[in-house]
């Protein structure tokens, strides 16, 4: 396994990041071909044994059984200083709003739910999971540079989102002395290649981490084109850590990298 930096932070990971979208309850949430706990944990003991170190979940992930089922499963098979474990926040929902809830409080309380779920008393890395059109950036950002603040975070990154979203919220961070994005983890395969014309250039000039998820185009860059469609493969594939070759020109970047190999979950 190779290691690298993530963007500007000081976290080494692994060049396969392990997706857990498919890992939680499948009776409940939004998906029902996730995987029960024991075959998660059967999944996370063989990516451990492989030398990832680097876990990616989400509050959204099968209404945040997910998060249990990988906190459970790292507390019994990792020490916490040897993983990078990242998580994601979704958009207040119209219930907070019509509260008042601020954003600055929905992300606080996202993430003390997130890390009750996973029992751990901070993440590595917090990630802001979908834009949301209805809470101004600023109370996002400042509740995410809450969570840092209070050690519930050590690093915030973006995912979902446009280049000129991430290069307005870091702008804004740094305006104010905020912790800014050191990952942006966006849909990135061979038929998904939209973020080489603007995040591409926009990440190598702020040495943001790129952190692509769908790397085999949801099992289609996998499959058996001779095989009808109702039997091929349905396999999600992992997230992928990717940073560029400093060295290579903005025209020639997207060429250089050094592409990682993508394994089977997310």
């Amino acid at each position: 396994m190779e290691y690298i930096k993530l963007g500007k932070s000081d976290l080494q990971v692994s060049r396969i990041c392990l997706g857990c979208m498919g890992f939680g309850d499948p009776t409940i949430g939004q998906h029902s071909w996730t995987i029960d706990e024991n075959h998660t944990r059967d999944i996370i003991r063989r990516a451990l044994d492989l030398g990832v170190n680097f876990f990616d979940t989400a509050i959204a992930y099968q209404l945040g059984t997910s998060e249990q089922y990988v906190g459970r499963a790292l507390r019994d098979m990792a020490r916490r200083d040897d993983v990078v474990v990242a998580t994601k926040f979704l958009p207040r929902t119209s219930e907070e709003i019509a509260a008042g809830v601020s954003g600055q409080q929905h992300v606080m309380n996202s993430i003390d739910t997130s890390l009750q779920h996973l029992g751990m008393d901070h993440v590595d890395l917090y990630i802001y999971h979908i834009w949301d059109y209805k809470t101004p950036a600023s109370e996002i950002l400042e509740g995410m540079n809450d969570a840092v603040k209070a050690g519930k975070a050590r690093h915030i990154g973006i995912a979902n989102a446009y280049a000129y979203q991430v290069a307005k919220m870091n702008a804004l961070a740094e305006k104010n002395g905020w912790a800014k994005f050191i990952s942006v983890q966006n849909h990135y395969n061979l038929i998904m290649r939209e973020e080489e014309r603007e995040m591409f250039p926009y990440c190598r000039e702020e040495n943001i981490a790129m952190t692509p998820y769908s790397a085999l185009a949801s099992g289609k860059l996998s499959s058996d084109p001779a095989r009808p469609p109702s039997v091929r493969p349905k396999t999600r594939s992992c997230t992928s850590s990717m940073t560029p070759r400093p060295s290579r020109t903005a025209s020639s970047w997207s060429a250089s990298w050094n592409w990682p190999t993508a394994m089977a979950s997310r």
